[in-house]
């Protein structure tokens, strides 16, 4: 899924790509990927897009004088920019192409998404808020007034597992599965370990190793073309998805943990004082 690094990287791109242009077609291929109709679709065409912005993983062109288009890229989507979209209109199939939006120049882009969960969302709304996504944002892990006190002030409330409290969007704004194994590994913090028990000192920890591993992800990710981001993403990560493979720190073997959509990684000596943590769902399969 993209999250916050990569999604700002989108934000800049399309910025450079997209502002002062109009758009001229909006073409969707996949229905579902429709989540308003009032104002339609329609409704952004003959527009200028005037500016892009990024509300946690959500991307929103502005246009002038009109709506705003919201999209939320979900775990298996992703935006393909065209320098010269395809001349005829796309046909509606069982490919990943879900919507196309050309401009005036004859370049574009492409939404797309893979598998059979179709979670890619478009919205057209008057404001970003009234997606409700959106509304329901904390803030961003990468403002201004984001500060040390602000994290332990979200933290200080949540009774419930660092992993998962760095993933709620309500808590904390564009980070996901991905970035929190990165973050907590970068914190020598256990995934498991209890958001509200933090000490001062531990919560001091977590918040440089938050700012620090987002503020790196983004350094490598701006300037990529939209095409490499994936790529690029995969290539900084440290410990999530490099189940067996040796910690970069301390050389011990990096291990994981399953549940039944997702998984998690992390370094046992790093962050669990050399103890593996128990994948209950592995436990189930060797009983």
């Amino acid at each position: 899924m993209p999250e916050l690094p990569e999604v700002e990287a989108l934000k800049d791109f399309l910025s450079e790509h997209l502002a002062g242009h109009e758009i001229v077609r909006v073409l969707p291929v996949a229905i579902s990927v429709l989540k308003t109709y009032d104002p339609p679709l329609t409704a952004v065409e003959g527009r200028e897009v005037t500016a892009v912005h990024r509300y946690g993983k959500f991307l929103c062109l502005e246009t002038g004088g009109g709506p705003y288009f919201v999209t939320h890229l979900a775990r298996a989507g992703w935006l393909h920019w065209k320098d010269h979209l395809p001349s005829g209109p796309p046909r509606p199939g069982k490919g990943p192409l879900a919507l196309r939006v050309a401009l005036e120049t004859g370049a574009g882009f492409d939404l797309t998404e893979a598998g059979t969960q179709k979670r890619l969302a478009v919205y057209i709304v008057a404001d970003p808020v009234e997606v409700p996504g959106v509304a329901g944002l904390g803030p961003d892990p990468l403002a201004d007034d984001f500060d040390e006190r602000r994290l332990a002030d979200l933290l200080s409330g949540a009774r419930r597992r660092l992993k998962g409290a760095l993933r709620d969007q309500s808590l904390i704004a564009g980070v996901g599965n991905a970035y929190s194994d990165e973050i907590l590994h970068a914190a020598r913090m256990s995934p498991f370990k209890t958001a509200a028990s933090l000490t001062p000192e531990e919560t001091s920890r977590l918040y440089q190793a938050l700012r620090t591993t987002l503020t790196e992800a983004v350094e490598r990710s701006r300037g990529v073309a939209a095409g490499r981001l994936k790529a690029e993403k995969k290539s900084g990560l440290r410990v999530h998805g490099r189940t067996g493979e040796a910690c970069p720190v301390c050389g011990d073997t990096i291990r994981g943990v399953s549940f039944s959509d997702s998984s998690l990684q992390y370094c046992p000596t790093c962050q669990t004082g050399g103890k593996p943590l128990a994948d209950r769902r592995l436990s189930r399969l060797l009983k």
